[in-house]
């Protein structure tokens, strides 16, 4: 009965140690390049987190900098905006031109506020319409004169004898 006991613990040992040997080698050697890819592929996603980390650190420093060192320049605002660019009496404009495009008097008087270096959202306070509305109008009226640009259609509207 031990030599059976002796035997079977033997042939189970074997078994054992013949188990372990081929997982070894089915693991580790076959497939290699799959743990090899796992573990690159860790590396680089913690490479990733770590310099997104770093990244966005420095963005809200940098941010935090230019709050501190940030610089206002006074504005016009649209109350105390230049006669020259809300009413010139000494011009004009060519309302034959103004006619023969279309361009109505409320596209008119957006236009010769662009002209003064105004933005959408100042049009809109000093004229008492939204800002989609002004958006509207500009539009159209760079479309009538043929401008992709706030540039091009001032000065559009200046060769045509709509603006001063």
């Amino acid at each position: 009965m031990k030599r059976h006991v002796l035997i079977f613990g033997l042939v189970g040992g074997l078994l054992i140690a013949t188990l372990q040997y081929t997982e070894y080698r089915f693991v580790i050697i076959e497939h290699s390049v799959e743990i090899y890819s796992a573990l690159v592929a860790i590396l680089f996603a913690t490479f990733g987190i770590w310099l997104g980390l770093r990244i966005t650190r420095s963005r809200e420093t940098i941010r935090e900098t230019v709050v501190v060192k940030e610089v206002l320049v006074p504005t016009e605002s649209p109350a105390d905006a230049p006669a020259r660019f809300i009413a010139n009496a000494a011009f004009a404009p060519n309302t034959a031109q103004q006619q023969t495009l279309g361009i109505t008097a409320r596209e008119l008087e957006i236009l010769t506020l662009v002209a003064g270096g105004f933005s959408n959202r100042e049009i809109a306070t000093q004229l008492f319409i939204s800002e989609n509305t002004v958006k509207t109008h500009c539009a159209r009226a760079f479309d009538k004169l043929g401008a992709a640009r706030r540039t091009q259609a001032v000065q559009r509207s200046k060769e045509l004898g709509l603006l001063p």
